[in-house]
């Protein structure tokens, strides 16, 4: 049964601050991944629909961008105070069209809040610069100004969190927007949408296009001249196709893209502590997420131990549809997403890897893969280059930390990886000799909206969160002024 509050979210486009239908009425189905059930249809955008959008976001920016920070702070901590008066409803909102169990939705209202705090309390921060020239005769002012109308692509995964850490620092700098979430996933930024309208969001700041074809929507407005900036969170395959889009009109660009994060556990480590941080980096959002261990690399002399303490709690989770109390993995988003995890598997058993636990996919209906370990994980498998993107923990033996840390290395992407070690040598010399934007020294959550999230090599350009966010919205600008001695 359909839970009452998604029926009460809005299911159209939100284009200058009025909810309108697509051009020509046209609607696409959203699907509890749970269940196969339609839950809701809502508006397919057009081109037009997204130029009109857009045109929005071009007419409001003048007006938005001349609104005081302290006016800017209060819109967002106003939608703060909303999102946390309706945590309930939004959670079991997200579980419904994307799956993840209660518990994680609920967590991730909470963490999408706290970019709309952090990026409230950044609006009032925005700094500058004043000095007299070197060699005198002038006076440099420097300035920082709203970049301006802004294109943001959020996934899938993270309905929510992923749209308020777009949002959130567009608006603290006085940035308009449109923002497409991912089809599968509409109704939480819909709802969140509304939310901003109640919380006195001017019209025309934010616009809100959902839409199944989203080259053919998003392309024409890269393209148009009109917008200054693409956010997008996706890919890396789709991130290099938007750059070879924004080269055209050298739009600025924030890619935070796939990740292949190694987990690296020394014989040193604590056992407990990194099967602990194994189950967080691996099962956090049945293993859907860009920061998840995608491979897990055991010193020889404690992967038997380690990979038996891991199967032991990875086979203790309990599997089933996420709005029910007490289920800890939930469904994979679609049958595209269960068929890659289940060929992925496949293919590492075939070339020599152990089954320690689950492995084969359940009988439908929803698309369910239950938590699985596999041990002596060959570094040919196709899962070590490729993002798994479900809940299988793959274990490869390594034996020396140079190994190691060339096996964290061994791949295009740089997003995040995790390091247990008791040893603070190690864990620091380990930390800096891996190629990412992160690292997690003996936890294995990172993640965090005062900190600067983003990768290196083919994760991603630019940072999101942290006090370093809120520059990829604000553009410095120097004035010369004379000042004759």
């Amino acid at each position: 049964m359909t839970p009452t509050v998604v029926s009460t979210v809005p299911s159209q486009l939100f284009v200058a601050g009025r909810w309108v239908d697509a051009t020509g009425g046209a609607t696409f189905e959203v699907v509890n991944p749970a269940t196969g059930e339609v839950v809701r249809e809502v508006a397919d955008a057009t081109p037009q629909d997204g130029r009109a959008a857009l045109e929005a976001a071009v007419a409001a920016q003048p007006g938005f961008a001349r609104t005081t920070p302290l006016e800017r702070h209060e819109i967002l901590m106003t939608a703060f105070g909303l999102l946390h008066e309706r945590a309930d409803d939004l959670a079991l909102l997200m579980t419904t069209e994307m799956g993840k169990p209660l518990a994680e939705a609920r967590g991730e209202i909470s963490y999408a809040a706290e970019f709309l705090r952090h990026f409230a309390g950044e609006a009032l921060r925005i700094d500058g610069g004043y000095q007299v020239a070197p060699q005198g005769g002038a006076r440099m002012l420097v300035t920082r100004q709203p970049v301006g109308p802004c294109l943001l692509i959020t996934p899938w995964n993270f309905p929510m969190a992923m749209g308020t850490r777009k949002i959130a620092p567009a608006i603290a700098a006085g940035c308009t927007s449109v923002i497409k979430p991912a089809h599968q996933t509409p109704l939480s930024m819909l709802a969140f949408v509304d939310i901003l309208r109640e919380a006195g969001l001017p019209d025309g700041v934010v616009n809100c296009v959902t839409a199944t074809d989203s080259g053919g929507v998003m392309e024409p407005l890269i393209r148009s001249g009109l917008a200054r900036k693409l956010s997008f969170t996706g890919s890396t395959r789709v991130g290099k196709i938007l750059l070879e889009q924004c080269a055209g009109t050298v739009l600025r660009t924030s890619m935070e893209l796939g990740g292949n994060a190694p987990f690296v556990v020394f014989e040193d480590a604590d056992l407990d502590e990194a099967v602990t941080g194994a189950m967080a980096a691996k099962m956090r959002n049945m293993g859907e997420a860009c920061t998840a261990a995608n491979r897990i690399y055991v010193q020889e002399s404690v992967i038997e131990e380690f990979g038996a303490r891991l199967a032991r709690r990875m086979g203790a989770l309990t599997v089933g549809d996420g709005t029910h109390e007490g289920v800890d993995v939930g469904p994979l988003i679609d049958e595209a997403a269960l068929e890659k995890v289940t060929t992925l598997t496949a293919d590492a058993v075939e070339r020599g890897a152990t089954v320690l636990c689950g492995g084969e996919p359940g009988e439908g209906p929803g698309f369910f893969y239950p938590p699985t370990v596999l041990t002596g994980v060959p570094t040919d498998a196709r899962m070590s280059a490729e993002e798994i993107f479900g809940p299988v923990a793959p274990l490869t033996p390594f034996s020396t930390e140079e190994e190691a840390v060339r096996l964290a290395n061994d791949t295009p992407y740089g997003l995040v990886a995790y390091v247990y070690t008791q040893d603070l040598r190690r864990a620091l010399r380990t930390a800096e000799a891996i190629e990412s934007g992160m690292v997690g020294l003996n936890q294995g959550v990172v993640s965090n909206p005062y900190a600067p999230f983003g990768g290196v090599k083919e994760s991603g350009l630019g940072r999101e969160g942290g006090p370093t966010g809120i520059d990829e919205y604000l553009e410095t600008k120097y004035v010369s002024i004379s000042m004759p001695d």
